[in-house]
């Protein structure tokens, strides 16, 4: 017990140093350095120039956007302007351009049968199964009714009558291929105090009303034509015109200000929303109800209910900001000198289990020095090499023992 304890405490009480081992091996020694040519070229290529570790990053971009729609279109016999297909109406981030309406008109409050194929009846029996029903037009009564010549009838509804039927053909407003989109967005990095707007301003209301965006000939003009942006996300109003749909526009901005601040403008992508479910049998496409109300001359309410099919259109902003920083570019010059080393690690495994010669490299690479053997070597001639053996000499590099492989002469 008491010498292994000893053992223990003397093995805890030690030290290492690292020890140079010179071996020259061709082999081993072009594994080496394609290794550190690889990981250089890993950091030069894809940290500092693609990713730009230099730089510190500022991603908690603040944005604005405000958006006018132009535009005259035929529907419903009538001539329609922005007032009437535009919702809301405020110029947010998030509008709507309505390409179908489904009226109902003079709605009051009252009695009548539903019109939804599903709460068909031949008894009040059937149509007390609903009560509760959500997908109805009103609440449902328990009452069927029919007329005295047919034999199936329909469930009675207590709400708005008469009740909406939706499924009316209606001609979409084919004109909003033609409408334009005007799109004012103004951003700011917080970290740098840098604030940017996605048209020059240096640009006169005359050029804006004459412009139209494309993205090579015309970046940066802020109107874009409804047709343009359809077909930049492979889609095209017939498409859309009937059931509605999602459309996004994104506005990215990537601005490295170590560059002139002029360089920082934004980059227009489009892209379709709702493109998983434009295949679905079910919930396809977009559409909302909003109603118009009105008094009769005694009091009474009513209103004009309205089933719109639209195109939803979603302006996004995202972006970051970089600018060249002391403290990311000395860590990520720390992480490239010390990741050099992976070849040195990758080359001791070959050395130490796949090479000839595999035995010799383990004992001059660990070797254990105990008091007793320095006071035996300070015994000796201050110029005598004990531990040198066949195969071995000293290297050039001070304090390194060169070791010769079986594919390098010595």
């Amino acid at each position: 017990m008491g010498s292994s304890l000893s053992v223990c405490i003397t093995d805890f009480f030690t030290y290492e140093t690292s020890k140079s081992v010179v071996v020259k091996s061709w082999s081993v020694g072009i594994i080496n350095r394609i290794v550190q040519l690889l990981i250089i070229t890993y950091f030069v290529g894809w940290v500092f120039i693609h990713e730009k570790a230099y730089q510190v990053t500022d991603t908690g971009i603040e944005s604005s956007v405000m958006t006018k729609v132009k535009g005259f279109g035929y529907h419903h016999g009538k001539v329609v302007d922005v007032a009437d297909y535009v919702f809301p109406q405020q110029g947010a981030d998030v509008f709507c351009i309505m390409t179908r309406l489904i009226i109902t008109e003079n709605q009051f409050q009252g009695k009548c049968a539903e019109s939804v194929p599903m709460f068909r009846c031949n008894t009040d029996e059937d149509c007390r199964k609903h009560f509760g029903a959500i997908l109805s037009n009103g609440v449902i009564t328990g009452v069927c009714l029919k007329s005295s010549n047919e034999s199936e009838g329909q469930c009675e509804i207590e709400g708005w009558c008469p009740a909406e039927n939706d499924s009316v053909k209606i001609t979409p407003m084919f004109d909003v291929n033609n409408f334009t989109i005007f799109i004012k967005n103004s951003i700011r990095f917080p970290l740098f105090d840098v604030t940017r707007g996605n048209f020059p301003s240096t640009m006169t209301s005359d050029e804006i009303k004459r412009c139209t965006f494309h993205p090579e000939t015309n970046p940066f003009c802020p109107i874009f034509r409804v047709r343009d942006v359809l077909k930049h996300t492979g889609q095209d109003l017939a498409a859309l015109a009937y059931k509605g749909g999602e459309i996004g526009i994104n506005i990215e901005w990537k601005c490295n200000l170590d560059l002139d601040i002029e360089y920082c403008v934004p980059k227009y992508s489009f892209t379709r929303l709702d493109a998983p479910f434009a295949k679905n049998a079910v919930s396809k496409g977009f559409n909302f109800r909003f109603a118009k109300y009105f008094k009769t001359e005694n009091g009474t309410d009513f209103r004009t209910l309205y089933k719109a099919y639209a195109i939803r259109f979603d302006i996004m902003v995202t972006g970051n900001a970089g600018k060249f920083d002391t403290v990311p570019t000395l860590i990520n010059l720390v992480a490239a000198f010390t990741s050099i080393g992976l070849g040195t690690v990758l080359c001791d495994i070959i050395l130490l289990n796949f090479l000839k010669g595999a035995e010799q490299y383990k004992a001059k690479k660990f070797e254990e020095v105990s008091e007793a053997q320095i006071e035996a070597s300070l015994a000796q001639s201050p110029g005598s090499q004990l531990s040198l053996k066949s195969g071995m000499k000293n290297s050039y590099d001070s304090g390194a023992i060169s070791l010769a492989t079986p594919d390098q002469p010595l």
